[in-house]
């Protein structure tokens, strides 16, 4: 994960659960001082470095949830060069096109680019750390299982009466 904050800390149990190891990369000290989760494994210095260092494979997700381009871009580009099952980005659909524009200035293949998943989790309507956690390890499941993250956008409101 890059970024160590309150959703990292929402995510970080629920992949625990689903079998993933979580290591979190994030510069600032403030966010990482705060954590009392001592199953996840920080890793040091800028996020690029962290994830070239950590030599993503076949078997990894990177996930960069700091919302910040500062902190998050460049670790997308080097992730996007790795073998990573996954990549994706916390951000809207309009943060998601200017963030993919971003990347299409570096040395990335039209085919890298378009493995970033951004809005990255399954729409399920979430406002909270919480349920964005849920969203997010549903499509992480989903891809690590081989299943296309499907939308279902037609289904009806229940209404309590």
């Amino acid at each position: 994960m890059i970024g160590a904050g309150q959703l990292s800390e929402a995510l970080a149990p629920i992949a625990r659960q689903l079998d993933f190891d979580v290591y979190i990369c994030d510069p600032r000290t403030e966010y990482r001082s705060v954590w009392t989760d001592s199953e996840v494994t920080f890793l040091d210095g800028m996020p690029d470095d962290a994830v070239i260092d950590f030599k993503p494979d076949v078997h990894t997700a990177i996930v960069a949830l700091s919302h910040d381009p500062k902190i998050d871009d460049m670790a997308l580009l080097e992730a996007l060069k790795s073998d990573a099952f996954y990549v994706g980005a916390l951000g809207s659909q309009t943060n998601t096109t200017m963030r993919k524009d971003r990347l299409a200035l570096f040395d990335l293949s039209v085919q890298a680019i378009a493995r970033l998943h951004g809005p990255i989790g399954l729409y399920i309507g979430s406002k909270t750390p919480a349920e964005i956690a849920v969203s997010i390890a549903a499509e992480l499941v989903s891809v690590r299982n081989g299943v296309q993250p499907v939308q279902r956008r037609d289904f009806q409101l229940l209404q309590t009466p």
